[in-house]
């Protein structure tokens, strides 16, 4: 057996390594898929660096360990050798990212390899359904979820600080008075991936498509008005999402969501989405 070597910076020359591995898992590696997609392997343009370990000699072999370093930590491939790897190349520098995330057993193995050395996390979600679906929603679509136009932004932030606020646990608005938080929503919104349900000035639903590869999106920041949870809005809601994601924009429609929300794990099974894997989120 070869020698398992470090963790390689890869660029430009493995992008077909790097999209046969992808290729196998496109629900899970939506969020990477969906950079690289657009930017390639190189950092600066990556936002990000696209770590890859191989057993073989020759390069644009078959990657058995792939890691993503940017913002977010996100581990797709690997077993407890790579993570060791992952680990020591992690620990080169000060932590950098926000979180890890990305299917559990990568994450929690890599995890496992960082405790100690870096500080301790706000919180470990250790059991994600990852969920997906292709077909029509069993739910009808809600007529008045819409996607939200530019000009709606200063109505739509704080629909979105909210489920922040409630999802991760901290005020995006903290650390720059929520400047780069609002220029990720409008963002979005500019690319057509922000939808509400609005009633007068006030939004009642909102959901946006965080990453889109060419063959998944995957949903993210699933929000309903306190006053107005109970209603069924979160699910027919969301179901104007998929709609969307898989009529109109042909793409498999996905997310993860912690186990221990029932209501939101009935409501998507309600939708039509079944279960797929399992991701987990270490939040710093």
């Amino acid at each position: 057996m070869l020698k398992l070597g470090g963790a390689r910076l890869l660029d430009d020359r493995d992008a077909s390594a790097v999209e046969a591995a992808l290729a196998e898992a496109p629900v899970a590696g939506c969020m990477v898929s969906a950079r690289v997609e657009i930017a390639g392997l190189e950092p600066w343009r990556l936002g990000g660096e696209l770590w890859g370990i191989e057993r073989g000699l020759l390069r644009g072999g078959r990657l058995d360990g792939l890691c993503f370093a940017g913002p977010n930590l996100i581990p797709l491939r690997g077993t407890s050798s790579e993570w060791r790897v992952f680990a020591d190349r992690a620990l080169r520098r000060r932590r950098m990212c926000s979180s890890l995330v990305g299917p559990a057993e990568q994450v929690l193995g890599l995890w496992s390899e960082l405790a100690g050395e870096w500080d301790s996390p706000r919180e470990i979600r250790d059991h994600q359904p990852l969920l997906a679906m292709s077909g029509q929603p069993r739910v009808s679509p809600d007529p008045l979820v819409r996607r939200v136009r530019p000009d709606e932004l200063n109505r739509y932030l704080p629909a979105a600080v909210a489920m922040f606020t409630e999802e991760v646990g901290v005020d995006p608005g903290l650390e720059d008075g929520g400047a780069a938080y609002r220029a990720r929503v409008a963002e979005l919104i500019a690319a057509g991936r922000a939808f509400a349900r609005f009633e007068g000035d006030e939004v009642v639903f909102k959901a946006e498509i965080g990453a889109m590869s060419n063959a998944v999106g995957q949903i993210q920041g699933v929000w309903v008005h306190p006053e107005r949870r109970g209603e069924g809005l979160g699910a027919t809601g969301t179901a104007a999402v998929v709609d969307t994601l898989v009529n109109r924009l042909d793409r498999t429609a996905s997310l993860y969501v912690n186990a221990y929300n029932l209501p939101a794990c009935a409501a998507y099974r309600r939708i039509g989405f079944r279960e797929v894997g399992s991701y987990a989120t270490v939040l710093f």
